[in-house]
C-alpha cells in the first residue's frame, strides 16, 4: 500500500527574494553548463545553487560543490530566506506548457511518500539506473539532510477522485505562479485542510506507484535511509528519513506527456539508405520512403501507432525510409528473460536486434548514441552531420509502463521522457524533521 503524508515543506519567502520565476531551476540531470550559469545570475537565491552548486578551483572532499550547498541552504534557513510551513500540507502543482503544437495541463500534489526497496511493496520502477548519479545525490544527500527535487510518481486513478478531494481549495484561492526558461508555467496551492489531507491519504492508500521519473533520487533515498538507521538516526517509523519528496500524478491526467527518445547514431561511417536496407532486410519490411522528409516519416509512424515500427535517416545521402518488423519471434530468441510487453518495444527491437545484432553481424565499429526528443531535435543534428543515422522510435504509452513495471522489469535506457520536467524549488522537504 502506498504511505503517503501531508508535511511541512520548506519554501521561499518571496517577500525577500522576489519572483519565483527567478528562483526555481530544473532538476539537476537536464542542467547543461550553459543553463547553469545562466541560472546563477539569475537570482543570489536560484534553487540550482543548492540543486547543482558549480564546481570551483580546488575542490576536494572537505571543500566542494556539496559542501557549498549545504552552507548556502543553512545561510537561507537562518535568514528565512527559505522558511518552514506550519501546519501539514499537501501542495498541488499544475503545469501549463506546449508539447509537438498542443497545449497541455498537468495535474498532481507533491506529499511525503514512504520509501520502500523496489519489488518490496508497492512502488514500482521501469527504468534502469546507474551509479555515477546515484552517487552524486546521495553525497547531497549527505551534505544537505533534504530533498531539493522532487520525484515523478504516477498511481491509477481512473475516476479521477483524487482531484475531486483537492479541485475546490485550488479555486479558494489565487494559486504561486511562475514560469520557466522554456516557457512552462508552473503554479502551487497549498492545502492545508487535515479532513481533505486524511481523505486523499485513505484513497491513496491502496493504490500502487509507478515512478515516472527520479529513479536515481528514489533509490539514493533507500540508500540514505539504510545508512541513518545503520547511524541510529532514525527512531522510528514516522521520521523524516522514512519518506522521500514525491510529486503524483493520476496515469489517466490529460495532461501526461510522453515524449519518444530518438537516437542518433555516429561510428558507421558514410552508410547510405540502400546500404542500411539491406542490412535490416531479413528482418525489417520499407513500408514507405520519405525521401528529404523526416516529418513524413514521423507522421507515418504517429498515424501508425504501433512499437514494430522504426523511421531511419542516413546523412550520407539525406534520405529517410520507414521499417516495420516483420515477425516478432526474433525478439523472443534476443530477449528470452524479458516479457513480451518489453520485447515489443520500439526502442528494445532497436536496440536488441538493430544495433547488437544486424551492426554486430556487419562488424560495425563500436557506436556512439545521443538522445533527442523533439523532431526539430533530430532535423538539426541532421542537417549538421552530427551523426550517420538518425532512428525515429515510437513513444512508450503509459500501458507500457505500467505493465512491464508491474512485472519488476526495467525498460532499457531512456525508453521515456516524461515532460515536462518537475521544477526545483517549488517546495522543498527536510530529511531530519518533520
Amino acid at each position: 500500500m502506498a504511505d503517503i503524508r501531508g508535511f511541512r515543506g520548506f519554501r521561499y519567502d518571496l517577500g525577500q527574494v522576489g519572483s519565483l520565476s527567478d528562483v526555481i531551476a530544473p532538476p539537476y540531470d537536464v542542467v547543461a553548463p550553459a543553463l547553469q550559469e545562466q541560472l546563477y545570475n539569475r537570482s543570489p537565491f536560484n534553487a540550482i545553487r543548492l540543486e547543482l552548486t558549480r564546481d570551483e578551483p580546488g575542490d576536494n572532499e572537505t571543500e566542494n560543490k556539496y559542501n557549498r550547498a549545504a552552507i548556502t541552504l543553512k545561510e537561507w534557513i537562518s535568514k528565512n530566506v527559505i522558511h518552514q510551513d506550519t501546519a501539514r500540507s499537501l501542495y498541488v502543482y499544475e503545469q501549463e506548457f506546449e508539447a509537438e503544437g498542443a497545449t497541455y495541463v498537468r495535474r498532481g500534489f507533491f506529499a511525503r511518500v514512504r520509501l520502500e526497496p523496489f519489488g518490496k511493496g508497492k512502488i514500482y520502477a521501469h527504468e534502469q539506473t546507474m551509479s555515477g548519479p546515484k552517487e552524486d545525490r546521495l553525497k547531497l544527500y549527505r551534505a544537505t539532510g533534504f530533498n531539493l527535487s522532487p520525484i515523478f510518481g504516477l498511481y491509477p486513478d481512473t475516476e479521477n477522485e483524487i482531484f475531486r478531494v483537492l479541485e475546490p481549495f485550488t479555486l479558494k484561492s489565487p494559486p504561486l505562479v511562475a514560469k520557466d526558461h522554456l516557457g512552462v508555467t508552473s503554479r502551487l496551492w497549498i492545502i492545508t485542510d487535515t479532513h481533505a489531507i486524511s481523505t486523499v491519504i485513505g484513497l491513496m492508500g491502496p493504490k500502487p506507484i509507478y515512478i515516472a521519473d527520479g529513479h536515481h533520487r528514489y533509490e539514493t533515498g533507500v540508500k540514505y535511509l539504510e545508512e541513518r538507521q545503520a547511524a541510529g538516526e532514525v527512531p522510528d517509523n514516522e521520521a523524516a528519513p522514512n519518506f522521500t519528496l514525491m510529486m503524483l500524478v493520476g496515469m489517466t491526467d490529460p495532461g501526461l506527456v510522453i515524449l519518444p527518445t530518438h537516437r542518433l547514431l555516429s561510428g558507421l561511417g558514410s552508410i547510405s539508405s540502400p546500404q542500411l536496407e539491406a542490412i535490416l532486410a531479413d528482418h525489417f519490411d520499407i513500408v514507405e520512403r520519405c525521401g528529404t522528409d523526416a516529418q513524413a516519416a514521423w507522421d507515418y509512424i504517429r498515424m501508425d501507432g504501433s512499437q514494430s515500427i522504426l523511421g531511419f535517416g542516413t546523412v550520407a545521402d539525406g534520405q529517410w525510409f520507414v521499417a516495420r518488423l516483420r515477425d516478432l519471434k526474433i525478439m523472443q530468441e534476443l530477449a528470452p528473460e524479458q516479457s513480451e510487453d518489453w520485447r515489443e518495444l520500439g526502442v528494445s527491437v532497436l536496440h536488441k536486434l538493430v544495433i547488437d545484432r544486424l551492426f554486430s553481424e556487419k562488424k560495425i565499429a563500436p557506436l556512439t548514441c545521443q538522445y533527442v526528443h523533439l523532431l526539430d531535435e533530430v532535423t538539426e543534428a541532421f542537417a549538421a552531420k552530427a551523426c550517420q543515422v538518425a532512428v525515429l522510435v515510437p513513444s512508450a504509452t503509459m500501458g507500457h509502463v505500467e505493465r512491464i513495471a508491474g512485472h519488476l522489469e526495467k525498460m532499457p535506457p531512456k525508453s521515456t521522457y516524461f515532460y515536462p520536467k518537475l521544477l526545483t524549488g517549488l517546495v522543498f522537504n527536510s530529511l531530519k524533521k518533520d
